[in-house]
């Protein structure tokens, strides 16, 4: 069978149509967050206008005045009066950091010495020497104390303090705060657009600079789904055991060099998995 779509006007118009299908796959998603989060389609272009403004205005950075004005306008379509509004309410767009308990969380989870045979977070004691929980929180931060540390984990459901045997669990491997839903829409955006960024980047620049890859397979079955889940989580538990403590090295390692550190970096794992798309026939010539 051959799958056929009929191809949009909109699309056909265009001088790039692969874009348009690219854009058509990104959009989608977005579409149905603005829809389920009550966004209206006026709202979701004002703020679209926004982005384009802002990108414009990146290529000519430091360029300010009527020039400039004139130059976003002409890359984008928008009114100059349109550009001069927009360019007065531009904020940069803030980059989420993790907060102290998601530090510890991370450490706690990416730390082989707190893993037991099994590779599995041990529970730790609330309060005493190394390995506590008390000792792992004032190994990320002096600044607040362990109990507020272990009170915002256990709110997020990633922690469960036993108050009878004063021991603490870890409740997940991988940090998902989806009941916080402002912090979930936080993770979302500065998650999926350090990715974005990334691809984006490797499509425009001459050699690609960012690590960015995926496996495929389709033609799998319910019950091998969950073998991929647990395949996934596995590769996940590695991973993470493996590039924290390097990564908290060479961090320490810029410090006592006293080294310019201004560079971040942002590695994931991601895995989606959904029903294959139903194949139809094309349509007859009569």
């Amino acid at each position: 069978m051959v799958t056929t779509r009929k191809e949009s006007s909109t699309r056909s118009g265009l001088a790039d149509p692969e874009l348009g299908n690219t854009l058509d796959l990104l959009l989608a998603p977005i579409a149905r967050l603005c829809l389920a989060r009550g966004l209206n389609f006026a709202a979701a272009v004002e703020l679209l206008k926004h982005s384009y403004v802002g990108a414009a205005r990146a290529v000519h950075a430091g360029r300010h005045g009527p020039r400039d004005i004139a130059r976003v306008s002409a890359a984008t379509g928008i009114s100059r009066r349109e550009v001069t509004r927009i360019s007065n309410e531009l904020v940069a767009p803030s980059v989420v950091r993790g907060s102290p308990a998601t530090k510890v969380f991370t450490r706690w989870a990416g730390s082989v010495r707190l893993r037991d045979r099994n590779g599995w977070p041990k529970p730790l004691r609330r309060h005493g020497r190394a390995p506590s929980f008390e000792a792992l929180s004032y190994s990320v931060t002096h600044d607040i104390h362990p109990t507020v540390i272990l009170d915002e984990l256990c709110r997020l459901g990633l922690t469960r303090h036993d108050a009878d045997s004063g021991l603490v669990h870890l409740l997940r491997d991988a940090f998902a705060p989806h009941e916080d839903q402002g912090r979930a829409l936080s993770f979302l955006g500065s998650n999926v657009g350090d990715h974005l960024s990334a691809a984006v980047e490797n499509v425009l620049a001459d050699k690609p600079r960012h690590l960015e890859q995926a496996i495929f397979a389709d033609e799998l079955s319910e019950q091998s789904m969950a073998q991929v889940r647990s395949l996934v989580g596995a590769q996940w538990r590695s991973m993470l055991s493996e590039l924290v403590p390097k990564l908290e090295a060479l961090i320490e390692a810029d410090r006592v060099a006293g080294s310019r550190a201004r560079q971040r970096v942002r590695i994931g794992l991601y895995s989606f998995h959904t029903d294959m798309a139903e194949q139809t026939a094309a349509p007859e010539k009569g």
